[in-house]
């Protein structure tokens, strides 16, 4: 038998259940694993000892009724954890330990799941390559010559799962922060429809955005892992009246009949012809299946990224003026009152936050809300009704998830237009409050893997989960990965 850190979620909880594998062999297994993997810098947290505890504690007692039972589960740390230390990645928040728990994880460890310990991600995941950390960068388990970014902003959580430090996470989702890094490490990511799962206890970035969603090993646990985050929150007032559905028994590789739109404003200037190449591939592999294909138009998508880049920072310039250094977190002294407020918040937030919070405040201000934030908002409008016309036609969108595969850390540091343009594939998706998937379909030129995403219409997570099982069927993708920082 392989290793079990090697297994995929849904083979570790049905080898769990069966008794083949004990919960302490499971949790032990990971943890060894984990303790050789600093070079990573995957986790923030590590909550170790607490999780072997645990695990001895199920091993007498399996429960064959919970989905995640006595699986070894480390989350994004930007999700709260009761008694737990949960930082964004930020100074600000570096001694935080939250006196409650988030709808999501809750959910989790009702299933039998059991913590490992909060994994590193960009800055209140401001982010897209996982550098604008507190606590250092997170690198990609897949390399060439160079060290390589993961992704971001759940640059963590996706090399955890890529390295097999853990059976799988939850990130969260703004602006292509589950897809992106997925994309970048491997593996597969998806971002639910807007409301699908509960926001409350997750650190906010831009509320009307933000989604927590899986990232797994293979579709098939990322059906499984939707099934137990999502459901109706009362405590969220943007959570979606909507009952947890079972994607997991519902899924099916039979795509025959389906209608797939190809976008053509997708095909952007400057997009590598190796990725050009994937979703050609893609198109031909959906249509091998049974499918039909239509070039459908999406005329906004050009709009969609500085549109998203003034309606995100205005948000976090809102959610983030509660860290002022009075109730809790991080506080720098100060002479008086304004002095403690300017020096708590200059030396708690890195510079990313901060020009966040600054291009945030300044299209939220007198004179500017009309010509820069009403108008993105009336953008992000026209976003979603481009989607709206398309999914009158087709059943699901077809396109890459990433212009390009993982760069070198320290690349686009200095340059955050060029950062920012990682982004450009997934953030309409996010405008327009739809779910989205993306899988690994294959490698460049240096062995370094692409992703393909398959969106879908709002709370049809099964179409695009079924979309994305075939095709990962079809390609049988297989990880290269060598232990090469153990």
């Amino acid at each position: 038998m392989s290793e079990i850190y090697q297994l995929k979620l849904f083979d570790l909880v049905e080898k769990i259940k069966n008794k083949e594998i004990s919960c302490t062999e499971a949790t032990q297994s990971y943890v060894d694993r984990a303790k050789k993997s600093k070079k990573l810098n995957c986790f923030i947290e590590e909550t170790f000892e607490q999780a072997i505890k645990k695990s001895k504690e199920q091993t007498d007692n399996v429960d064959p009724n919970k989905k995640l039972f006595g699986v070894p589960f480390a989350v994004k740390d930007l999700f709260c954890t009761k008694g737990v230390q949960t930082t964004a990645s930020s100074k600000m928040l570096e001694s935080f330990k939250p006196e409650y728990e988030s709808t999501v994880t809750t959910k989790i460890w009702d299933q039998g799941a059991n913590l490992l310990g909060k994994l590193n991600c960009d800055e209140y995941a401001m982010g897209s390559s996982n550098e604008t950390s507190y606590f250092g960068n997170v690198i990609n388990p897949y390399r060439n010559d160079k060290d390589l970014v993961p992704g971001g902003s759940s640059g963590g959580s996706a090399s955890a799962v890529a390295a097999n430090l853990t059976s799988a996470t939850v990130g969260t989702d703004t602006g292509g922060s589950i897809r992106q890094p997925a994309s970048f490490t491997g593996i597969v990511g998806l971002k639910p429809t807007y409301g699908r799962c509960s926001r409350w206890g997750i650190v906010a970035f831009a509320s009307s955005l933000d989604q927590a969603g899986p990232m797994t090993k293979d579709v098939k646990d990322a059906s499984l892992l939707t099934e137990v985050i999502c459901g109706h929150d009362k405590k969220d007032s943007t959570s979606a009246k909507k009952e947890p559905e079972f994607f997991s028994k519902k899924l099916t590789k039979n795509i025959k009949g389906l209608k797939v739109g190809i976008p053509k404003e997708y095909k952007i200037e400057g997009m590598s012809k190796e990725i050009v190449d994937l979703w050609e591939k893609g198109i031909e592999l959906v249509k091998s299946l049974g499918c039909e294909t239509k070039e459908i138009s999406l005329p906004h998508t050009k709009y969609a990224l500085p549109a998203y880049y003034i309606i995100a920072p205005a948000e976090a310039s809102s959610n983030l003026a509660r860290y002022d250094g009075v109730k809790y977190g991080f506080r720098a002294e100060g002479k008086d009152l304004i002095e403690m407020y300017e020096n708590t918040r200059s030396i708690g937030f890195g510079n990313e936050v901060k020009r966040r919070i600054l291009i945030g405040t300044y299209v939220l201000s007198s004179g500017y809300y009309d010509a820069y934030y009403l108008k993105a908002q009336k953008i992000r409008r026209l976003i979603k009704n481009d989607f709206d016309e398309a999914f009158k036609e087709v059943d699901t969108i077809l396109t890459p998830t990433t212009p390009s595969s993982a760069f070198a850390i320290g690349e686009n540091v200095d340059d955050p237009i060029a950062m920012y343009l990682n982004d450009v594939l997934t953030v309409p998706v996010n405008l327009a409050g739809l779910p989205a998937i993306s899988i690994p379909a294959g490698y460049d030129k240096n062995n370094l893997p692409l992703g393909l995403q398959f969106i879908g219409k709002s709370f049809d997570e099964q179409t695009i989960l079924n979309n994305a099982y075939a095709v990962e069927q079809s390609i049988n993708f297989r990880s290269n990965i060598k232990d090469w920082w153990i």
